[in-house]
């Protein structure tokens, strides 16, 4: 019967979401209410239930989304991704510059989201495809493909965040496994597939950038540094590999980890305060000849865009927790255990229907973390390192086939200027070579580890 429950508020979600485009805000709160009332959850429970849930995932997001999107604007404002770029390029040279440019959108896809990563670097794209020539998939797809590994498989951002919650991993941890794991990806399943397609697929520069060609020329006035740009995008995660690294030799008993000034560093190193130092180090180093209140107000710009993202992820957090309330998630740990099949594969599977059915990464990724958390929980014999591998997972999941409902999708479709034919034979394909990548990483590490 729990199963039962299970499967049609799946669907009815879907229906929601797809059919009636129902914000998957709303509809993952309707779903959350329905799926309580329908387990006979006691009505004076559903409500803290829901609150709880909600409340607990926000309590994780929402400090390390906002403080990530500051620090991201506030580099996009003052130049930094153009001056990155044009670094890494100069660095590595005219047949290297798919690559420099993968690789500066790697360093900027830390703090900023996908969309807004986009919009800042495409003109840099198009400036340097305009540049050297040769299809355009050839520069844009290590950049796009850049900010979508970083998107799903590391925190700040809300999707991993968010999952790595609700299966108690150690954020800190999330952010150096997500980002051995991104590395690779990024290569195999981004770069070389890049050179591939755009052998077999030439797209032409958008007419809108011919037409426009002052968007490429226009430049900051007084752009950051490059020491600078690095500087800002190193330093979390130098700062979060403090509290894990100590984390480590505390553990091997190399020192002693109740010492005062452990304790103090490992605080530092904490994945909120280290995006809270570096946010302070951004406005110091990128301030210039801007007011404070000007700051301030990229600072406050930078909230807006988030909040859908925030309140969706916290929707799905809510999910979870009436899943988890009802007893609904031990029935399906228990399915799954009796089919033999591997909580990390479950997991790549769940978020794979979950993104093939609904399009958004995001929901997939909380949904599918929700689900498989029972099963998580009850099983006894998994590391911190197993944990970080399973989110990896449900993220390369969460990435596979791009097509016409999401979002992603028609962005890359507009800006490259592509139809809906070629999206699929190139963005699609692209995303999948990622999440299937991604996947078997995440596989490979959770037997070696």
């Amino acid at each position: 019967m729990l199963i039962a429950i299970m499967i049609v508020a799946i669907l009815l979600l879907l229906l929601l979401i797809i059919k009636f485009k129902v914000h998957a805000f709303v509809a993952l709160i309707i779903v959350s209410l329905l799926t309580a009332l329908a387990a006979q959850i006691p009505v004076e429970k559903i409500l803290p239930t829901l609150l709880g849930g909600f409340g607990n995932t926000l309590a994780a997001v929402a400090l390390l989304v906002g403080l990530g999107a500051m620090i991201g604007r506030l580099l996009e404002i003052t130049g930094g991704a153009k001056v990155l770029a044009d670094s890494l390029i100069n660095k590595f040279g005219e047949k290297k510059a798919p690559f420099a440019l993968g690789v500066a959108a790697l360093l900027f896809g830390f703090p900023i989201f996908f969309d807004a990563g986009l919009v800042v670097m495409l003109p840099i794209v198009f400036s340097v495809a305009k540049r050297f020539g040769g299809s355009v998939l050839r520069y844009a797809f290590p950049v796009a493909g850049a900010f979508a590994v970083m998107h799903a498989f590391l925190p700040p951002h809300p999707g991993p965040v968010a999952s790595g919650d609700l299966l108690g991993v150690n954020i800190g941890l999330l952010v150096i496994v997500g980002l051995i794991c991104a590395i690779p990806t990024w290569y195999i399943g981004t770069y070389l597939f890049s050179l591939f397609i755009s052998k077999k697929v030439h797209i032409d520069l958008p007419k809108a950038f011919l037409n426009a060609t002052a968007i490429s020329e226009t430049s900051v006035q007084n752009p950051p540094s490059f020491a600078r740009v690095i500087t800002i995008l190193l330093l979390p995660i130098l700062l979060i590999l403090l509290d894990t690294g100590l984390n480590t030799l505390s553990v091997a008993k190399v020192i002693d980890g109740s010492q005062t000034w452990v304790e103090a560093l490992r605080l530092i190193g904490k994945t909120p305060v280290a995006l809270l130092i570096t946010l302070i180090v951004a406005i110091l180093l990128l301030k210039d000849q801007r007011s404070y209140e000007q700051i301030e107000k990229i600072c406050d710009n930078a909230l807006g865009p988030i909040c859908s993202i925030v309140l969706v992820t916290g929707a799905g957090g809510m999910f979870g927790g009436v899943l988890r309330a009802s007893g609904i998630g031990d029935v399906l740990s228990t399915m799954l255990s009796n089919t033999g099949m591997p909580i990390i594969v479950a997991a790549f599977v769940i978020a794979m229907v979950m993104r093939v059915a609904q399009g958004s990464a995001t929901v997939a990724l909380t949904t599918a973390a929700a689900l498989i958390s029972p099963t998580v929980a009850a099983a006894t014999d998994l590391s911190q390192f197993d944990l970080c591998f399973i989110v990896i997972a449900i993220a390369s999941g969460a990435t596979v086939l791009s097509h016409v409902n999401d979002s992603g999708f028609w962005l890359i479709s507009r800006f490259l200027e592509m139809d809906t034919k070629t999206t699929l034979k190139t963005w699609t394909l692209l995303e999948t070579s990622i999440g299937v990548v991604g996947f078997i990483i995440a596989l490979i590490g959770s037997i070696i580890l």
